[in-house]
């Protein structure tokens, strides 16, 4: 896993609030399923994506 600093949640309220009035939508790179973690995890690893991985329970 590879975490960021989003600053506090004051903001980060109020960065979802502008996402939601503005209709805008993270971009989904890949989807895996949990069973498929290991190569999501290779998949982050080769910086070769575009947006976000997910992985679904």
């Amino acid at each position: 896993m590879q975490g960021i600093y989003v600053g506090s949640r004051a903001m980060f309220e109020a960065m979802n609030r502008a996402m939601a009035l503005h209709e805008l939508r993270p971009v989904i790179d890949r989807a895996f399923p949990f069973e498929e973690s290991p190569q999501a995890l290779s998949h982050m690893e080769s910086a070769g994506h575009f947006g976000k991985i997910v992985v679904t329970l």
